[in-house]
């Protein structure tokens, strides 16, 4: 697992979260291939980064100094793939990321192979591309793309990841409902489900909360805080800095490209001026 913390030297002057969805040699939208995640996290091990975890993450926020070189890793909706591609990975180089699940897709049942497991691609589950993925999901057949319980539970116990709501259902409220008021009662009932479940599967449950979409509103805050969230994730690019807004926590979308081209937007975003002058000129 990750060192104990130093930050005597060089504390961090700001701690880029990386977000990424899919790791799976099935190519599509918001997919990194597993050759280069691993070249990715091997990057990371070499230049010496330190992968923060929620509590950690939340207590920089609350101005605690972290390591200069501090990071940390997301994954949004809990697909199959991070359990047979990015886990054995992270689990290589002993980083921690945070998981974010649709607790609503999410199925029982035995563990299944991963990339650690077997040598050989065709004893893998069958993985689908995201629009595969998301048809497979509309269609109720969760467990064709989404992590079981069991699953889960073995990532958590390895420590490679932690678990956090991406709520229930990963409904647009905004989208569907037919005024503000109905609006605010379904994300409420919708989050609240996610604690639930969250709870009785894992024990307890976090004030870490994803948006679906990235969207959020107002009203999305108001009900979210209501209902015990506190650290919500946006999609915003940008880096975040001590005494930040826990309510809105930036991230950086992680392509599907070398070590190198993260190598270099860690270099800028682990400054936050030149972070942000590079995301007002791009």
């Amino acid at each position: 697992m990750n060192k104990p913390l130093n930050t005597k030297r060089n504390p961090a002057r700001s701690v880029p979260v990386l977000m990424y969805h899919h790791v799976s040699p099935a190519a599509g939208a918001v997919t990194v291939s597993p050759e280069h995640f691993a070249d990715q996290m091997a990057m990371l091990a070499r230049e010496g980064y330190t992968t923060l975890g929620a509590r950690a993450f939340s207590e920089y926020l609350a101005g605690k100094r972290v390591p200069a070189k501090s990071v940390v890793l997301t994954f949004d909706d809990g697909y199959l793939d991070n359990w047979v591609h990015a886990h054995p990975v992270l689990a290589e180089h002993g980083f921690t990321a945070l998981g974010f699940l649709v607790s609503g897709w999410v199925a029982s049942g035995p563990v299944r192979p991963n990339a650690a497991d077997s040598a050989s691609a065709e004893s893998l589950p069958n993985l689908l591309g995201h629009s595969a993925a998301k048809a497979a999901i509309e269609a109720g057949e969760t467990d064709r793309a989404v992590m079981r319980w069991s699953e889960i539970d073995a990532m958590r116990q390895a420590g490679t990841f932690e678990f956090h709501s991406h709520t229930h259902t990963h409904t647009r409220w905004d989208r569907v409902s037919a005024n503000a008021s109905s609006k605010r009662a379904s994300l409420r009932d919708d989050l609240l489900q996610a604690r639930a479940a969250l709870a009785q599967h894992l024990g307890d449950v976090s004030d870490h909360l994803c948006w679906p979409q990235g969207y959020f509103d107002t009203d999305y805050v108001e009900e979210a805080q209501a209902a015990g969230f506190r650290h919500l994730y946006t999609v915003e690019p940008g880096t975040n800095r001590r005494h930040g807004d826990p309510a809105r926590i930036l991230r950086l979308d992680v392509r599907d490209k070398p070590a190198a081209w993260l190598k270099s937007r860690l270099w800028v975003h682990s400054r936050p001026l030149l972070s942000r002058l590079y995301l007002k000129v791009k």
